[in-house]
């Protein structure tokens, strides 16, 4: 349903250019889980902003399957929350402006209870944990009906127990509301716990280094044998053979 075209970003610093994304092309099906994997300044996000619109690219062009349902979504590394709102209000700030009040009041009652915060909904961002904060922002972004959710390393900044918390959370999100997500980040097993499929891009410029199928059924244990093969997989295209813990990791 997505396709990314010869997309190429280049930025000009110091009045010298700087390539950020080289020829990049990627085919989306719908309701696919796709997690884009790299290292910090491989051009990730980048990638993703290009996709919603928050930044153009020096080449190349993202065309739809049908251009009548390309409303997209976006959860960023931050959950951006507007803190003198409470949650339903921030809520129904991703609400489409053109919907009468009555759907609109309707459309944040259900994402309340999609993301399991009903009974915060006149709490206040400040009184909410991080976790908490991220499932306002899933559930602001989910309010605008996208067809597809880009995710933006949206929990980097949470402690590890709530981190794979809201991985269980968005997987939830995945299988009941049909998406098409696209996740960025930079955890391995993140990504191989979600994803149909993982994109890993090299170095900057960022370019599609290798596209690995993660043909694991759900829910994925971590400790598995088959789990483990393909982090190891993944594990080869960033480090020598010889900084990898072959006992652990197989």
């Amino acid at each position: 349903m997505l396709k990314l075209n010869h997309i190429k970003k280049d930025y000009i610093i110091d009045k010298e250019t700087v390539h950020i994304l080289e020829d990049v092309n990627l085919n989306i099906n719908e309701g696919e889980f796709v997690s884009i994997l790299g290292t910090s300044g491989c051009g990730k996000s980048t990638l993703l902003k290009i996709i919603i619109g928050l930044e153009r690219a020096t080449d190349g062009y993202i065309s739809f399957e049908n251009n009548d349902n390309n409303r997209i979504g976006m959860i960023f590394q931050e959950a951006r929350l507007i803190p003198w709102k409470n949650v339903e209000e921030n809520i129904e700030f991703g609400v489409d402006t053109g919907i009468d009040k009555k759907r609109k009041k309707a459309i944040v009652r259900e994402q309340l209870n999609i993301v399991g915060l009903a009974d915060y909904a006149r709490a206040k961002p400040s009184q909410l944990s991080g976790g908490m904060q991220q499932r306002v922002s899933i559930a602001r972004a989910l309010a605008g009906e996208p067809k597809v959710l880009l995710l933006d390393e949206p929990f980097g900044a949470l402690d590890a127990f709530t981190r794979i918390s809201m991985q269980k959370e968005v997987l939830r999100l995945w299988e009941t509301q049909k998406k098409t997500m696209i996740l960025v980040t930079h955890d391995i097993d993140e990504a191989i716990f979600l994803s149909d499929r993982i994109i890993i891009l090299s170095d900057h410029p960022g370019v599609i280094k290798r596209e690995i199928k993660v043909d694991l059924s759900r829910p994925r244990d971590r400790s598995s044998y088959d789990f483990t093969v393909i982090r190891k997989e993944i594990y080869r295209e960033f480090f020598e053979e010889s900084d990898i813990n072959i006992e652990y990791y197989i």
